[in-house]
């Protein structure tokens, strides 16, 4: 009878957990609080007297919570020994899965982009009803060509030599750092691995304040323009990417300073190697696309 409950097996059952369920309900409120400051901001009286901003507060902060305790909860399993060769496998597969997940996120940025910048003068053919009555025709918005002509809203685009190289220099560097850090861990040099991921975090908070500055120097903005929206959405969620790919690396080099990953068990770092290196193949694309193909004049300083 003592071998009743005995492991026999390679897989890890999982322990009942809340996280699901207060991860959900802290989404729904996220989500609640948004359309709530949403409305406001439209000249609405908000929902039962409530304010946005807070409700998303709140929602947000659960969120956290959620994503802090959640994965602790995975680190102690595999500390425990629960992550199997066979369950680091299954690990694998679900990391690939979400990277292709993100994969088909960004095509979608990329589609509009080019939906917008191949058929700048499009036209389409709206039914003659009251419902169309202020829609906007593509073509007004563009000049018919692309990049746009130049207008108050759109003063010319980035010149791609400039900032937007330097960042691209700034990413593929941190790429082969933290290449150099893999290698370190599989070859059992903890104190190279630190400095590769510390050079990987430090390159990727660069990035983001490379960005930030090319942001506040754009001659153009979002709003009220498709050139403008399509360029933001697309490079923007990428920097999203980053900010959330550097914190990921951070967290790992935090564990990698106390020892916590060994040449054979570092799913953790493995995952966050394979996310940056995502990050990386879909700056090369924006850069290619949106900076290089489609650059026009740049603007004046």
């Amino acid at each position: 009878m003592a071998d009743t409950h005995a492991k026999h097996h390679d897989y890890h059952l999982v322990n009942p957990s809340p996280w699901p369920a207060v991860g959900a309900t802290s989404a729904f409120v996220m989500a609640v609080g948004l359309i709530i400051w949403m409305k406001s901001m439209g000249g609405g009286p908000g929902l039962f007297g409530l304010r946005g901003p807070w409700v998303f507060g709140v929602g947000t902060l659960g969120v956290l919570y959620t994503m802090y305790m959640w994965w602790r909860d995975v680190i102690l399993e595999a500390n425990a020994g629960d992550h199997t060769p066979i369950v680091q496998l299954h690990m694998r597969y679900g990391m690939i899965l979400f990277i292709a997940s993100e994969v088909m996120f960004f095509v979608a940025w990329f589609w509009a982009f080019f939906d917008a910048s191949l058929f700048p003068a499009a036209v389409d053919n709206l039914p003659n009803s009251s419902e169309v009555i202020g829609m906007v025709q593509r073509n007004t918005l563009t000049g018919g060509v692309w990049p746009p002509k130049p207008a108050p809203q759109f003063q010319g685009t980035f010149d791609p030599w400039g900032l937007p190289m330097v960042n691209t220099l700034i990413l593929l560097l941190s790429g082969t750092t933290v290449t150099w850090a893999h290698h370190a861990l599989l070859e059992g040099d903890r104190k190279n691995l630190v400095r590769g991921l510390a050079l990987t975090v430090i390159l990727g908070i660069l990035f983001t304040a490379c960005q930030a500055y090319e942001y506040g120097h754009a001659a153009f903005n979002y709003s009220g323009h498709i050139y403008g929206a399509t360029f933001f959405m697309a490079t923007g969620f990428h920097g999203a990417h980053v900010i959330i790919g550097t914190i990921f690396l951070a967290v790992c080099l935090y564990r990698a300073y106390y020892g916590a990953f060994t040449p054979k068990a570092h799913f953790g770092f493995e995952a966050a190697a394979w996310y940056w290196h995502f990050v990386d193949v879909v700056w090369l694309f924006l850069f290619a696309c949106i900076y290089v193909w489609a650059a026009g004049t740049p603007a004046p300083h």
